[in-house]
């Protein structure tokens, strides 16, 4: 939920006071329109020095965009003040992204709101928009979720897209709302139907899970489709995993791959994973080593626990890249340090024969018992492990145990 960036165009919008006739507006749109600048500044100007407020806010416009002046946003931002305070809301919006920004004016996030509230106050639904996303993240005003849901709706109910996805987000997760699913599909559609592609992303997600409407596949791929034709990397992955299961369509790992990559392409961790497990197996795609490692690397370094154990394997077993059982290692100790208990098992298998890493009996013990821990194993596999350790050792290892446990599962905050 990012607050929306500043747009900039002249306009052909007469205020009824404005000093300037539509004659003079025709004018100057005409002059912005075959490109002619300077004639534009030379219109514009006198009817800004006199106070039109018309005026001041497209030679702010101009500043800002360096059309006819030299760009100046302090220059811009004066301009914009001059309207604003005559209570010209689209002025106070763009002197209000102005402060948001940092730009022409010192960063001042409650100066921000102040000039976003003011527009807002007057029905403008981008100012509306921005302030609601001030209020669910913080800054400049307190964080307060109800009020946010509440200047989101006055957007939303404008048809405001971006707005009506965010009022989505908020009776989807609960935020300043009771929870409501049915609710966060009308705001989701509302906004799908405008082609706000995280929209139509969720949408798919609550189509396919059966959340807020009832369950259909078919429906949920129509949806992913929508968004990820627009390049959303999340709605792509979604569609590369229907294609895979044939939930919603025919089965087609070929395609699967296909939408797999588009998104992997664009760093989507899980679309990462899938594409390398598929050319790992050479499923949908010729098997291929170097590439399975190539976006399992891609995975693992964004954190993804899975990939990093995979990869670590294929050092281990040099599968797509040279064997080096220390590089193993050191990818499964990462997934093991995220609690998969599969990475932590190999660990303490390494540890044990000092296979890549020194021999270490004490890790060996800890790593095996997270292990067993994390996968609910009721078989005890650490006392072969246990009998090397001596009543010192055994005690390191199980504070070992306890602190490592602690990272992975940090207690609730109160």
């Amino acid at each position: 939920m990012t607050i929306r960036p500043l747009l900039l165009a002249f306009t052909l919008l007469i205020l009824p006071l404005s000093l300037a006739t539509g004659q003079d507006w025709q004018a100057m749109s005409k002059a912005f329109e075959r490109g002619d600048y300077d004639t534009v500044i030379e219109l514009l100007r006198p009817f800004a020095e006199q106070g039109d407020a018309k005026a001041q806010f497209e030679l702010g416009v101009m500043y800002a965009e360096g059309k006819g002046v030299p760009q100046d946003r302090a220059e811009a931002a004066r301009w914009y003040r001059e309207a604003a305070e005559q209570g010209d809301a689209g002025s106070q919006f763009l002197l209000g992204i102005m402060y948001a920004n940092g730009k022409g004016v010192p960063q001042d996030h409650a100066e921000a709101a102040r000039w976003y509230r003011r527009a807002a106050e007057q029905g403008n639904a981008d100012a509306q928009f921005n302030l609601g996303i001030m209020y669910a993240k913080g800054e400049g005003v307190p964080q307060y979720h109800a009020e946010a849901v509440r200047w989101y709706r006055k957007a939303a109910e404008q048809g405001d897209a971006d707005a009506q996805y965010n009022l989505g987000v908020m009776y989807e997760n609960g935020g300043g709302v009771p929870q409501d699913e049915a609710e966060a599909v009308r705001w989701y559609r509302l906004a799908a139907e405008q082609g706000h592609a995280s929209a139509q992303s969720n949408l798919g997600v609550m189509y396919q899970n059966g959340e807020g409407v009832p369950q259909d596949e078919a429906e949920a791929v129509r949806w992913y489709r929508r968004a990820a034709e627009q390049g959303h990397a999340l709605a792509q992955s979604n569609l590369g995993s229907m294609y895979y299961y044939g939930d919603g369509v025919p089965q087609d790992h070929a395609e699967a791959a296909r939408w797999y990559r588009r998104a992997a392409e664009q760093g989507e961790v899980e679309a990462q994973f899938n594409l390398g497990f598929m050319y790992y197996r050479g499923d949908g795609v010729p098997q291929d080593y170097a590439a399975a490692a190539r976006w399992y690397r891609r995975a693992a370094e964004q954190g993804h626990a899975l990939a990093q154990s995979n990869l670590g394997s294929m050092y281990y077993h040099g599968d797509g890249v040279p064997q080096d059982h220390a590089e193993a290692a050191r990818w499964y100790r990462r997934a093991a340090e995220q609690g998969y208990a599969l990475a932590q098992s190999y660990l303490s298998g390494m540890y044990y024969r000092g296979d890549g890493v020194p021999r270490d009996y004490v890790l060996a013990y800890a790593w095996l018992n997270l292990a067993e821990m994390s996968a609910d194993d009721e078989v005890d596999r650490t006392k072969k492990i246990q009998w090397f350790l001596t009543s010192e050792q055994l005690a390191r290892a199980r504070e070992m145990i306890t602190t490592i446990s602690n990272r992975i599962n940090p207690a609730p905050a109160e």
